[in-house]
């Protein structure tokens, strides 16, 4: 179910009812967040500069091997909270704010 192209969408949970494809995309991302080393990581990602890191600046802060580490940031990525870009041979992911924002906006009470 891997939509990162998803629009930020979504009116407030606490108001009108969602779509179910709104919903099933919004449980897919809180699902990929469901895991507190994915929240470690991203907030280690947003205190970068630009708000992108390299995958060889993730490991050390959450103790995990560089495979776990990228299997964490696969899942982010496959809900379309990060993106991935190859430089070479690393990887370097950055935050998609639209679908961050989106999130905080299913919550947020009208």
């Amino acid at each position: 179910m891997a939509n990162s192209g998803v629009a930020a969408c979504c009116v407030p949970l606490t108001g009108d009812v969602i779509e179910i494809e709104d919903a099933e995309q919004l449980a897919y991302r809180f699902k990929a967040l469901g895991d507190p080393t994915r929240v470690r990581l991203l907030s280690l990602i947003a205190a970068y500069d630009e708000r992108e890191a390299c995958i060889c600046d993730l490991t050390e802060p959450v103790g995990l091997s560089q495979p776990t580490v990228s299997h964490h940031m696969k899942q982010l990525a496959d809900a379309g909270l990060v993106t991935r870009e190859q430089r070479g041979k690393w990887a370097y992911y950055r935050i998609v704010d639209d679908a961050l924002a989106s999130l905080a906006v299913a919550i947020t009470p009208r």
